[in-house]
């Protein structure tokens, strides 16, 4: 067996794993980290363990790993194309190396890398792009460098041949509530390829100025009872530029499905020919409350929660929600664009038969540098907010999860 120490720097190469049998040997913490990327390669994982971690033994439920429930014998590496070694024995694991020496089958040895033929190296995958890097056998400085390269491809400070080729179309991007750092990884891509960027007044502000000088920027705000841009000039530009061959970013808080019109605009899109896709960012109706440590929901006290657009007051001719039936529910409800209309819309869920002492929180400016958290009860959310002089965007949660999170405030049991 030649020695890996030996001074010569591994030969790196990518392995076609589709439809060909793989061995792991040992059925520990190194298989629960490997097996997956096996699977997603397309191997045909073959296990062998005496025992197994429950998270390996759910793969072997689901149909997607062969498990021999026993311990490794020699013929075990017939027909293995790879194979790891991975047990936490030293001299079984050798065996294993020492079988695939006399077949020249490559093994990778988990506890004793100098002892294997094969190295795995720290992976990671963008855009069709798959990144593997071996640091002489130091897997921290490994994923290190992975994750340098990795961080750059997504947000665009390496540039691949394929982020040059991108095609015109419009890219729906939900940029989550508004601190840049709950923005994931795909929209940041997104704004790092845009050649033009039509941006919401929520939309993560401070994503716009790391845009490229060369992005064209146009701002649609949408301001209350302000200055804004209707949405069916909102269609036109996003379509117009589309097809004029550019790459457009439609920004926009929260998630563009969730209360932000975005599905008009892909039907806007449809009917123009433009391709178009999705980037789904967080809800603000789910993250902003979970940053401010409420939970919609809570094992014994909310099985389910409903979120409801208060941009309409309950009596106002077109609204859509059965408020009644909402005043009925025994969970949790989470208004978004309430702000204006919650005095009459407490009053409504209490005439429905809510309780006027039903907890409530009013989360203003979530996420932000400026969030703060009213409390209140429907009873009295009306006078808190004209006290407190709470101005939109805010999240508003009623429900009994307020006081769950709040036991102080509310007196909740513990």
């Amino acid at each position: 067996m030649s020695d890996l120490n030996d001074g010569f720097p591994p030969y790196p190469v990518g392995l076609r794993l589709h439809g060909r049998r793989v061995l792991v040997v040992g059925g520990g913490h190194v298989a629960q980290r490997r097996i997956p990327t096996l699977l997603a390669a397309g191997a045909e994982v073959v296990l062998v363990s005496p025992v197994t971690t429950p998270s390996v033994e759910g793969f072997v439920s689901a149909g997607e790993v062969t498990w021999h429930e026993r311990g490794f014998v020699e013929a075990d590496v017939e027909e293995a194309w790879y194979v790891i070694a991975a047990t936490d024995d030293p001299d079984v694991n050798a065996a294993v190396v020492a079988a695939c020496e006399a077949r020249r089958i490559f093994c990778v040895r988990a506890d004793d890398g100098a002892a294997g033929t094969a190295w795995t190296p720290a992976v990671g995958r963008h855009a069709g792009v798959t990144v593997a890097v071996l640091a002489n056998r130091e897997p921290r400085r490994s994923a290190g460098v992975r994750d340098a390269i990795l961080e750059g491809l997504r947000e665009g400070s390496i540039a691949a041949p394929h982020d040059d080729e991108r095609a015109p179309g419009v890219v729906l991007v939900g940029g989550g509530p508004g601190d840049p750092e709950l923005v994931t990884v795909a929209a940041r891509r997104a704004l790092a390829e845009a050649d033009v960027v039509v941006a919401d007044r929520l939309a993560p502000r401070a994503l716009l100025d790391e845009l490229s000088p060369d992005v064209e920027l146009i701002d649609v705000a949408k301001l209350p009872r302000g200055r804004s841009a209707s949405q069916d000039e909102i269609n036109r530009v996003i379509v117009e530029h589309a097809l004029a061959g550019r790459r457009v970013v439609r920004f926009k808080g929260g998630d563009s499905f969730v209360y932000g019109r975005g599905y008009e605009e892909a039907i806007a899109c449809e009917a123009a020919g433009v391709p178009w896709t999705v980037i789904p960012g967080l809800t603000s109706a789910i993250s902003v409350p979970a940053v401010a440590g409420i939970p919609v929901t809570h094992r014994g006290v909310a099985h389910e929660f409903t979120v409801i657009s208060g941009h309409l007051p309950p009596d106002h001719a077109e609204s859509l929600v059965e408020w009644d039936a909402v005043g009925r529910l025994r969970g949790t409800v989470v208004l978004l664009m309430a702000v204006q209309n919650m005095p009459a819309i407490a009053a409504r869920l209490v005439a429905a038969g809510r309780p006027s002492s039903t907890p409530v929180a009013v989360i203003a400016e979530g996420t932000m540098p400026g969030e703060r958290t009213v409390l209140s009860t429907l009873d009295d959310v009306a006078a808190d907010l004209e006290r407190e002089a709470v101005r939109p965007p805010a999240i508003i949660v009623v429900g009994d999860v307020v006081a769950v999170a709040n036991p102080e405030r509310y007196a909740w049991p513990s």
